[in-house]
């Protein structure tokens, strides 16, 4: 077989959570174009209403679902539904997530909990609910969208943190169950991505200067510059091909060398 047919995911179904914008319509995209037919879940009509626009400008035909992934008995009906209407899930992409930028000893349980729940439990939760179906076809792709937070810590943000660390074991730990049945469990952990919600912070500010913010992660990264959602299409398509049929348990970090780099010398 050519090198290049092993990228290919022709057939294959694909559900990516939190797939309406931003990072996980990027990565639905890419799978899209490698050939996938696509699932995608959101939590509301409007943001449903605006992705289903959004995938028609892009000629993809891409089926939503309203659910929230931290309901196990309603990720059981979507998964059945994606099943009886497109097919059994061969590509998972845990892509569905929040942050709260709170001072950990202002933060509140419940938000803890929150994000724990929407981070680490929900992956869970899905991949729990697909596994038999991949068990079963004898092969399947998961992707859980890590973060350089599975590595690194930050102020404000321990509950994301701690639920990025999280993932990123329970990604090794899928890998260690169910590698021989043939599937495989990765993560992608994307630096920071140049998206509408963070515009704001590469704005010029009005004395023409940079946004502090982005003038310390330019410093941070190697390559000089935020990375763009396209920068996530190759890694996706790879970790959901059989080009990767032997790479399991493991974090691909799309960072543009942040964690390769401990920071330029102060002059």
């Amino acid at each position: 077989m050519n090198v290049m047919d092993s990228f290919s995911l022709k057939g294959k179904v694909a559900l990516v959570t939190g797939g309406a914008y931003g990072i996980g319509f990027a990565m639905a995209e890419a799978l899209a174009q490698a050939g996938a037919k696509i699932a995608f879940n959101c939590r509301s009509e409007e943001n449903m209403k605006k992705a289903m626009e959004a995938y028609k400008s892009k000629d993809i035909e891409a089926r939503g679902y309203i659910c929230d992934v931290t309901d196990e008995t309603a990720v059981k009906t979507m998964i059945s539904s994606i099943e009886k209407e497109i097919g059994v899930v061969d590509i998972l992409v845990n892509n569905a997530g929040i942050i709260k930028r709170i001072p950990m000893c202002e933060m509140s349980v419940e938000d803890f909990k929150q994000v724990i729940d929407i981070d680490l439990t929900a992956p869970f939760i899905m991949a729990k609910a697909v596994l038999p179906g991949m068990i079963k076809k004898g092969h399947g792709k998961i992707i859980n969208v890590c973060s350089m937070m599975s590595e690194l810590g930050r102020e404000t943000v321990s509950a994301y943190a701690a639920a990025k660390g999280g993932l990123k074991m329970l990604t090794k730990n899928i890998c260690a169950e169910y590698g021989e049945y043939n599937i495989q469990c990765n993560g992608i952990g994307p630096g920071y991505i140049a998206t509408p919600q963070t515009a704001p912070l590469r704005e010029l500010q009005e004395d023409g200067e940079r946004h502090p913010f982005d003038k310390f992660i330019i410093s941070k990264t190697p390559a000089g510059k935020w990375g763009a959602s396209e920068d996530l299409a190759g890694p996706t398509v790879f970790l959901a091909s059989d080009a990767s049929n032997f790479v399991n348990g493991h974090i691909l970090y799309v960072d543009g060398g942040i964690l390769a780099y401990i920071g330029k010398q102060p002059s």
